[in-house]
């Protein structure tokens, strides 16, 4: 199963460089595109979790790593959830 990395940008300007064990995210999101933070981590919260379907179908448990980096996700973005103009990037994807 491909797995990839993608990076993205906070909108405090922090770079991370997030996990999937499935090109899925590619479907879900755009080099060089910006989402507003709730609907990023809806998309991220989408993405994740059929990947992680997909390491369940294949090798029969779901995968921790993807549920660890929907978490990790979810709780970086609280902070900026209050604020409508605050956006997160997808910089690249790393295959």
């Amino acid at each position: 199963m491909p797995e990839m990395r993608f990076v993205i940008t906070w909108p405090d300007g922090q770079e991370e460089s997030c996990y999937s064990p499935s090109l899925i995210i590619r479907e879900f999101f755009t080099e060089g595109e910006s989402y507003p933070v709730a609907d990023f981590v809806d998309r991220s919260r989408k993405a994740l979790t059929i990947a992680s379907d997909r390491v369940e179908a294949k090798y029969g448990f779901a995968c921790s790593s993807a549920n660890d980096q929907l978490a990790r996700i979810e709780s970086a973005a609280v902070p900026f959830l209050n604020d409508a103009d605050a956006r997160v990037r997808c910089e690249t994807f790393i295959l």
